[in-house]
């Protein structure tokens, strides 16, 4: 080591690539080989035991966990479509607006500014059976006679959740699609115009297509939020009623914590991860796609 001489630009970096290793890539390996082991936490020395893919197996054949899954996977599903629709409609509204569009593109981005948990905590009062004002509205409407259990009942506590998520994370695709509509240049517009297209079909078939790759982004953004979401579940019915809510991360965290079963938890996790991984190869190949029409039509 004597005669070695990094390079100035590689003793620079060198730091910030121990600290990287350090807090990042060991915690992973270290993970990774703990889903190889039936590791207890209570247990600490079964952390030294290799069972192989015990673990995996054992979840492939676990319903709880599929059905954790599914569950996860037709939340990420809702939460995008409707997310992506309301976002669209938020930005058409405020892109078409002539005067306060910087006031509301400000007031837009509010949600965002919130915390899961407090945003778990502010629904999770607002659907109280009791106290809520989702409640007290409808029966001061006169639209129902009784309380609606909706963090009791496992589908309203479901809808509960997705209404939740869609709240805080909408403005995340009005944000990416109404800088595509920014960014959209006019003439196309203008011809569809002139050569007596309608509104629906300007939209359909000149400003949807200019927007796609932007709303692809927010996908991929939110894609990753969704199959990895814990905090408003956590908060607002912690898994309950009966496992009726549980998702993914909300098995992995009372695996690993309550049932101090880690080894189990972390292979639980790296399948999440490959969700994660599937959902974003696929957003960047439809992203790739539209990039390619705009590229031939534009």
């Amino acid at each position: 080591m004597r005669g070695w001489k990094p390079a100035p630009h590689v003793l620079l970096l060198l730091p910030a690539f121990i600290v990287l290793a350090a807090v990042v890539v060991v915690p992973l390996l270290l993970s990774l080989y703990s889903s190889f082991t039936p590791f207890r936490l209570t247990r600490p020395d079964t952390i030294y035991t290799f069972i192989g893919f015990r673990n995996y197996v054992r979840l492939l054949t676990d319903m709880d966990f599929w059905v954790a899954f599914g569950r996860t996977v037709l939340l990420l599903t809702f939460a995008l479509n409707l997310e992506m629709l309301l976002g669209l409609g938020l930005a058409l509204l405020v892109e078409k607006a002539t005067r306060g569009q910087r006031i509301l593109r400000t007031i837009m981005m509010f949600p965002m500014m919130f915390s899961p948990v407090l945003v778990g905590f502010q629904f999770k009062f607002m659907f109280n059976d009791n106290i809520g004002v989702v409640n007290n509205a409808l029966q001061s409407l006169g639209l129902t006679d009784i309380a609606i259990p909706w963090l009791i009942d496992g589908q309203l506590a479901f809808i509960s959740i997705l209404i939740a998520e869609i709240w805080s994370s909408t403005a995340v695709f009005a944000i990416f699609i109404l800088a595509g509509l920014m960014a959209m240049p006019r003439e196309p517009l203008e011809a569809a115009k002139v050569d007596g297209c309608t509104s629906w079909q300007s939209f359909r078939y000149v400003t949807w297509p200019f927007i796609m790759p932007f709303a692809y982004i927010a996908m991929t953004i939110r894609s990753l939020d969704i199959a990895r979401a814990y905090d408003i579940v956590k908060i607002m019915t912690d898994g309950g009623p009966a496992g009726r809510t549980e998702i993914l991360w909300t098995m992995i965290a009372r695996t690993a914590y309550s049932d101090a079963r880690m080894g189990l938890a972390n292979a639980m996790a790296y399948i999440a991860i490959l969700l994660s991984i599937l959902f974003t190869a696929l957003f960047f190949r439809q992203l790739a796609k539209a990039r390619q029409q705009i590229g031939a039509e534009w």
